[in-house]
């Protein structure tokens, strides 16, 4: 990927172009729906507390300036660590047209990130969500209007990805797509005479 990203800005440089112009990359989302409750990712939900990474003794390593202070993880904590993953690369994705609105995915969330509500301004609707969202940079994921007035309103910053209202879904309004990114590359674009 980087060697495409550098022939790209030597290309751009020789022919007097602004090396910043790429081509623009390409977007897949893919469902990750196997069967009727299963997933293609770990969607289990972990309450379990980051792991520290062992660390050196403070004496050593003060005594010596090239010891590593980090030591890292053994096998065992290196896998718990990593089945705390939120599937970042995994999104939830709502079909309006599909839903109907039973709050079924509302009461199934762990976290009470779903909302059904009249829509709003924006400072508005975060304050009235079940979990006021108040970290005004993360943007929330607001559907278009649904048969009732309602718009379904998720707090894309507590989320934890677990598929639940997917699995839940009598009409499968919800579904867990990974998001798949690929920059975009160099082509041949010049005619040989």
């Amino acid at each position: 990927a980087h060697g495409h990203q550098a022939a790209i800005s030597i290309d751009q440089f020789c022919q007097s172009k602004d090396i910043n112009e790429r081509p623009a990359p390409d977007v897949t989302l893919i469902s990750q729906k196997m069967g009727m409750h299963e997933w293609s990712y770990h969607n289990d939900i972990s309450n379990e507390e980051r792991y520290a990474v062992p660390h050196a003794e403070k004496v050593s390593a003060l005594k010596d300036i090239k010891l590593e202070v980090e030591l890292g993880f053994d096998e065992r904590m290196a896998f718990e660590e990593a089945m705390r993953c939120l599937n970042c690369d995994v999104q939830t994705v709502f079909e309006d047209v599909k839903c109907i609105e039973c709050d079924a995915c509302v009461d199934i969330c762990p976290v009470d990130c779903i909302n059904f509500i009249k829509n709003g301004d924006e400072k508005d609707v975060r304050s009235r969500l079940r979990v006021p969202a108040l970290d005004e940079d993360q943007s929330l994921y607001v559907s278009d209007t649904l048969p009732t007035g309602r718009v379904m309103v998720k707090d894309e910053d507590v989320c934890l990805h677990c598929g639940l209202c997917a699995e839940r879904c009598p009409t499968a309004a919800w579904d867990m797509n990974q998001f798949l990114l690929k920059e975009g590359q160099a082509k041949n674009q010049r005619q040989v005479a």
